[in-house]
């Protein structure tokens, strides 16, 4: 019964969490439960960086009863003055006697820190309770922590024969409302949008949040905030009335002997950053691009781009999730495909195991990760 009301109390503040998916950029979702046997005492969870964190507001609600409580947490609490008080502190401070923590900070500079603060003060803790369930509310930061770069998600929309687009060009639309809408919320999740020079010239996105499809998700997100969106263009071919350097920021890697070149200070004239990445034969050096990012503090990237960027980070195994909208529509063999990969034998397939399929309109919407 013990075991059962933790898990519950425990499943309850990552329920919490999940609330913060659209808004906490860059910081990590959290959600606390504090409470007493069965008793919800308070629960809160971070909603906006730079706000009081889960726990403060959990503790707010408990007010004094809190004292003697226990509080089950989805991440480690922070041990460090940052924007906001450490929450190890505001823990003791109110009283509580004992803590579950889902997992770890995996910030090295930090991590465990918080655990040990509370144990000096007496506090039991325990770590490792749902802990899967609680990393995959934060699937970038945890990488970015610990391997530097962000957690990578690469969207596509194609046909029942594997095209993205006619030989022309023309891509619009291959899927439905509600698979663009579903698209909208992918993009509000991600703390930037990737896409190559080629799909700017070809389509002139906007690549945006539009909050008027959301629908009730809207009310969730930051009202002003966008996505960074990145460039991958090793010219500066990126017209400077293109329609995405407007509505946010924008960055453009390209190569470093461009940066000084004209084309390239037109864009710096309109605020956008530069940034000197390497190239090879098949565009741009990925690795490098995603370590960039990473230390930019890029949690979630979504790649929205064309054959050959799509066909480099499936090649490079770069891919963490690949997000397939499946349209009932053939657009003949001409069609351009999902991506530019010269295999010539099965022994060189690349296999994917399906983490979930659902029906999204008309379309179907496949998520899945490499095996």
């Amino acid at each position: 019964m013990t075991e059962y009301r933790e898990r519950s109390m425990m499943a309850r503040a990552v329920q919490l969490a999940w609330r913060g998916r659209y808004s906490t950029h860059p910081n990590p979702r959290v959600g606390c439960v504090i409470a007493r046997g069965d008793t919800i005492l308070g629960e809160g969870w971070h909603e906006r960086a730079g706000e009081a964190h889960a726990e403060a507001r959990a503790l707010s609600q408990a007010g004094a009863a809190a004292r003697g409580a226990t509080a089950y947490i989805t991440l480690e609490p922070c041990s460090h003055f940052g924007r906001t008080p450490p929450c190890a502190r505001a823990l003791i401070d109110a009283g509580i006697s004992r803590v579950f923590a889902a997992t770890q900070d995996p910030n090295p500079s930090v991590s465990g820190r918080g655990v040990e603060m509370l144990r000096e003060a007496g506090i039991r803790v325990s770590v490792g309770l749902l802990a899967d369930e609680a990393a995959q509310l934060n699937p970038g930061f945890m990488k970015r922590m610990n391997t530097g770069r962000p957690w990578v998600r690469l969207k596509m929309a194609a046909s029942l024969d594997g095209r993205t687009a006619m030989a022309s060009g023309e891509s619009q639309w291959i899927t439905g409302d509600e698979a663009r809408r579903d698209v909208q919320r992918l993009r509000a999740v991600s703390d930037a949008i990737l896409t190559g020079v080629g799909t700017v010239l070809a389509d002139n996105p906007s690549l945006t949040v539009r909050r008027e499809e959301l629908g009730d998700i809207g009310r969730a997100t930051e009202p002003s905030r966008q996505p960074l969106r990145v460039i991958a263009d090793r010219d500066a071919r990126t017209p400077p009335a293109a329609t995405i350097l407007r509505g946010g920021k924008v960055h453009v890697f390209c190569a470093s002997s461009t940066i000084d070149t004209a084309p390239a200070q037109d864009l710096a004239a309109l605020g956008i950053r530069l940034k000197g990445v390497a190239w090879k034969d098949n565009g741009v050096d990925v690795a490098e691009l995603l370590d960039s990012l990473g230390a930019l503090g890029i949690n979630e990237l979504l790649v929205e781009a064309g054959p050959t960027l799509a066909g480099t980070f499936i090649s490079e195994n770069l891919v963490d999730e690949l997000w397939l909208y499946q349209a009932p529509v053939f657009l003949g063999s001409t069609g351009r495909p999902t991506a530019h990969l010269p295999l010539e034998t099965m022994a060189e397939k690349v296999e994917w195991t399906v983490k979930d399929r659902r029906q999204v309109g008309e379309d179907q919407r496949l998520i899945l990760v490499r095996r």
